[in-house]
């Protein structure tokens, strides 16, 4: 059996319509390589793979021109600077939801900021959000007690195993939105699930947590309970942070408008698109 060098085999993965990145990461995988040595497969592009590699890499591929997302695949994402756990029981953490945690650590750091920082992440999956904060106020020498709420167990699972190989100490509730947390914080963040059921972009999405995709005719319902519970459980002066939809800012910040936050605004993602919306909770 003739087996292909590394250009070889990536070039075959292009005519199979994977794209280039994706199939680096792929081959990368197969031979045991992390993510972030592309350089290596340029400087070896001769190389001969070794016939399990071979294998592996063309399985692999065939997973991914079925649509299987490259992070399910390779069982890890990168996420604002961490390496995490991945699996068909999470969403894949998006690069668009960094835009979150960075304005999360804007509000956390801003002048008056408590001593002891009290913050909720719902809808947690993964933990990607509640971990990239966690080890920021950590690396920043800064205390604070961070929660993670999701109503899947099977989600709670891969955040803790996530929370422990990072060696960061976060608690972790399973409950439907705020229905087993109590308490008040200083930030309440989230990115829940906000596509129309309807919606004809889930049919991509096939391979993803349905729960953790649509919410509703219009892709509000989970916001709306969000918005409606979040003072109950906020602090005077405490911020709501929301993750959208690339078209639904308008209509978010006029649910926190009537909730009584103040301060309303939405932040735009790397594509210049208003993907975050929040405000202050004055209090009452």
């Amino acid at each position: 059996m003739n087996l292909p060098n590394c250009a070889q085999a990536l070039a075959t993965a292009q005519t199979l319509g994977l794209d280039r990145l994706d199939a680096q990461l792929l081959l990368l995988h197969a031979l045991g390589k992390p993510g972030d040595a592309r350089a290596w497969l340029l400087a070896h592009d001769t190389d001969v793979l070794p016939a399990q590699a071979a294998e592996d890499f063309r399985a692999m591929c065939l997973r991914r021109t079925a649509g299987e997302p490259v992070a399910y695949i390779v069982g890890q994402k990168e996420f604002f600077g961490l390496s995490l756990k991945v699996d068909a029981r999470v969403l894949v953490p998006r690069p668009d939801t960094e835009t979150l945690v960075e304005w999360s650590l804007e509000r956390l750091e801003a002048p008056g900021a408590a001593l002891m920082l009290l913050v909720l992440d719902l809808g947690t999956g993964s933990g990607a959000i509640a971990l990239a904060i966690a080890h920021s106020l950590q690396a920043a020498g800064r205390q604070g007690k961070v929660i993670g709420v999701d109503a899947s167990e099977d989600a709670l699972e891969v955040a803790r195993d996530n929370a422990a190989r990072l060696a960061l100490d976060l608690e972790f509730i399973q409950s439907s939105w705020f229905e087993k947390v109590s308490g008040h914080f200083h930030l309440i963040v989230s990115n829940p699930p906000y596509i129309a059921s309807s919606d004809h972009h889930l049919e991509a999405l096939a391979y993803e947590p349905l729960a953790a995709l649509a919410s509703g005719t219009d892709g509000l319902d989970d916001i709306r309970e969000i918005i409606k519970q979040a003072p109950g459980h906020l602090l005077p002066g405490g911020w709501l942070l929301l993750e959208h939809g690339y078209d639904q800012a308008e209509a978010v910040c006029a649910l926190l408008d009537q909730s009584g936050f103040a301060q309303v605004q939405s932040r735009l993602d790397l594509a210049g698109i208003a993907r975050c919306s929040g405000g202050l909770w004055p209090g009452r």
